[in-house]
């Protein structure tokens, strides 16, 4: 009897198509062949996963330009049941456009979404001095805010390449302040069973502090650093409950099924009054972490034989 294949499986993402979120989801070998849904923001990608809709949503966390997409962050850290399993980096690079035969010195009004505007602000306020920024839902949706008619807009900051899509103009390329920018992307599904550790992974949690008080940041990331658990991001978020509570976000080396991260993350679970556990998955970078033989899984194992020797009664000289 043939087997019966297997439902098709549904990917949410920042649309509409050609956004860098859509090149993010290219990158993943399970996605080919399977449903694209283009959503118009992070937290219409989240609620899909979370209501079943699609099977993972794919969202940026992170620029090397201006750091962490608090919009998401805020998002993972309020929102249950979610975990990553991956994560995938795009270059960016940007383009100004216009309406056919529009002028650059006539530009006043630019769309662009906030963190793209970012990245050209130093280009746009040397060229423009006097522009003024209309935010965008994303850099694709800015080049079709232009196109609508009444916006007010002159000019939209988009990816390279969207004149294939949208009849617009490209009035100026290159314009991103740092040509090696990075926006790094996360895979979300629901929660699941952490994989394997590839020997090149991240794990992502997201803290909180036990009290306000001198010392109390240190004594979490001590956590990490007696463990030798290097940190790859630490930013910090507003509970939002009163002022001064902050949540921390963070982003450790290495796989919880890896001794000195579970250890690690025992001794914060023990320390903090909540902990996200938001997954432990390949490095985009394939980059594996640095440890030192105290660290590595065996020097963990034995100094619990160890410790089972003694509580046994067992001769512990050998240890």
């Amino acid at each position: 009897m043939p087997e019966t294949p297997a439902p098709p499986r549904r990917y949410s993402y920042l649309g509409p198509a050609g956004t860098f979120t859509e090149a993010a989801l290219r990158q993943v070998p399970e996605a080919v062949g399977h449903e694209w849904k283009p959503v118009s923001n992070v937290g219409e990608a989240l609620d899909d996963v979370v209501s079943g809709v699609s099977d993972a949503a794919m969202i940026a966390i992170e620029n090397s330009i201006d750091g962490g997409v608090t919009v998401a962050q805020d998002a993972l850290a309020t929102i249950p049941g979610l975990q990553i399993i991956g994560e995938y980096l795009v270059p960016v690079s940007f383009v100004l456009v216009g309406r056919p035969g529009a002028r650059l010195d006539e530009v006043g009004v630019v769309a662009a979404h906030p963190v793209a505007y970012g990245q050209c602000r130093a280009w746009l306020d040397g060229r423009l001095p006097r522009h003024q920024h209309m935010p965008a839902a994303s850099n694709v949706q800015a080049a079709a805010d232009l196109l609508e008619a009444g916006t007010g807009i002159d000019a939209a900051i988009a990816p390279p390449g969207i004149e294939r899509h949208y009849g617009v103009e490209v009035l100026a390329e290159g314009i991103a302040e740092n040509p090696d920018a990075v926006t790094r992307f996360v895979l979300v599904s629901r929660t699941a069973p952490v994989g394997e550790p590839t020997g090149a992974d991240k794990t992502s949690l997201i803290v909180e502090l036990p009290d306000d008080r001198a010392g109390a940041l240190l004594e979490l990331l001590e956590q990490f650093a007696t463990r030798g658990v290097n940190l790859t991001l630490l930013a910090s978020r507003p509970i939002g409950d009163r002022m001064g509570r902050y949540r921390f976000v963070i982003d450790a080396e290495g796989h919880v099924r890896d001794e000195r991260v579970a250890d690690a993350l025992l001794g914060v679970k023990r320390y903090s009054p909540r902990v996200v556990f938001l997954g432990s998955y390949p490095r985009a970078d394939r980059v594996a972490a640095t440890t030192h033989d105290v660290h590595d899984d065996d020097a963990f194992r034995d100094a619990r034989d160890w410790l089972r020797t003694i509580i046994t009664g067992q001769n512990a000289s050998a240890f």
